[in-house]
């Protein structure tokens, strides 16, 4: 049986299996099988469908994105993507960039807008990502998304910058 659609191939999964926790001889629980767990979060991502709509034979769905989100916090995607970003055979790179801008009322949120203390939290200059994210960027309501992508139009990297 070949590989179905938007699964990885054997020369893929070799590449990456190594950068994956849950191995036998690493610390803590070991995955139960992380190819068809990969495999289950590509085909969320690369068919643009809802979490809820994974197919069966991934797995229950909110054990996939537990999993994958686990994954995300602990860092475990971005050392993929940093190894296999560092290790391409490009002619050349093309980075886009797309602003984002929440409406006025989101930043007041529950409650009406902040005073006092909170509202010196707002103006930190040194946010990462994740609080841009939560409340806005230092210049305003808007973030600016940037993607680095190869030759083939594969994303390498995402950075997100004050608007």
């Amino acid at each position: 049986m070949g590989v179905k659609r938007y699964e990885l191939g054997e020369a893929q999964w070799k590449r990456i299996a190594p950068l994956l926790p849950g191995k036998a001889g690493d610390p803590g629980p070991t995955g139960s099988d992380n190819r068809l767990f990969v495999n289950g979060c590509l085909w969320v991502l690369r068919s643009g469908a809802h979490w809820c709509d994974l197919p069966e034979r991934y797995g229950r769905w909110k054990t996939v994105h537990r999993r994958f989100s686990r994954w995300c916090h602990a860092g475990v995607w971005e050392r993929v993507f940093d190894t296999l970003a560092a290790d391409r055979d490009n002619q050349y790179l093309m980075i886009d960039s797309t602003i984002v801008r929440a409406h006025q009322q989101a930043a007041a949120g529950k409650g009406g807008t902040r005073s006092g203390a909170e509202a010196k939290l707002i103006k930190v200059p040194t946010a990462t990502p994740v609080e841009y994210q939560r409340r806005g960027s230092r210049g305003g309501l808007t973030t600016k998304i940037h993607m680095l992508a190869d030759t083939f139009g594969r994303p390498l990297r995402f950075i997100i910058t004050p608007g």
